[in-house]
């Protein structure tokens, strides 16, 4: 019964129901809301990559830094 999903007229029933549900006035303020949020979304997303980015080699540097041995007094010996 379920082999080939979702059919054409299954897609019809779900955007009756929508705009049953949300009336025809709704519709284009939500869709307009989505597409501020995606477009919100998409830029916060870039402007995270691009930070990793340059944060990267800082991280980097600071890992060898750390990693770099210093000399340390040898332990006092009790006498």
């Amino acid at each position: 019964m379920l082999r080939n999903g979702l059919e054409p007229w299954h897609l019809l029933v779900v955007a009756i129901v929508v705009i049953l549900l949300f009336g025809s006035k709704k519709l284009p303020e939500a869709a307009r809301g989505l597409g501020k949020s995606m477009r919100i979304l998409k830029s916060e997303a870039k402007a995270m990559k691009e930070e990793s980015n340059v944060a990267e080699p800082t991280a980097t540097y600071q890992a060898a830094e750390s990693t770099v041995a210093t000399p340390t007094e040898p332990p006092a010996t009790a006498t």
